[in-house]
């Protein structure tokens, strides 16, 4: 269980930007990203989402994989990220908490459609999918191949 790729977005409708290791600060976010500081719901402090569900949509819908398309900041691979909702767990010597699913929305299903595929339908496919909307409880570093750990 490892983040296999991190990402930021300096703004909003920017491109992301890969990252080899990023600063987070409890209850604040990523700093650097779009949306560090903001408080406006539970979850916005960090998004995941599993390279497995991005090399899933890639392969059935034949399109070249490219890990960063869902715009979250942690890709993870050999976790299942729905079974952490509700949970404690760390990312080296990051404490987080899972909040809930992040579900797919309008702005995915048009980024992610194409001649063939419909929004309505990349909206469908994301759907318990999507990844994980998560709260950073302790400040820190989060670097690439970092091992995601639960308490359990």
């Amino acid at each position: 269980m490892i983040v296999e790729r991190i990402f930021i977005s300096p703004e909003r409708g920017a491109d992301q930007v890969e990252r080899q290791h990023i600063a987070v600060q409890g209850g604040m976010g990523v700093l650097g990203d779009r949306n560090f500081g903001k408080r406006t719901q539970p979850g916005q402090n960090i998004t995941l989402v599993e390279a497995e569900e991005i090399e899933r949509f890639c392969a059935q819908f034949s399109r070249t994989t490219d890990l960063s398309l869902t715009r979250r900041n942690l890709v993870t691979r050999g976790v299942r990220l729905n079974d952490l909702v509700n949970v404690e767990f760390s990312i080296g010597n990051v404490r987080l908490r899972g909040i809930e699913l992040c579900e797919p929305c309008t702005l995915l299903g048009k980024h992610l459609s194409s001649e063939s595929l419909t929004p309505a339908a990349v909206i469908k496919h994301w759907v318990h999918r999507g990844g994980l909307f998560a709260d950073i409880l302790s400040s820190g570093a989060i670097v690439r191949g970092a091992r995601i750990e639960t308490d359990a």
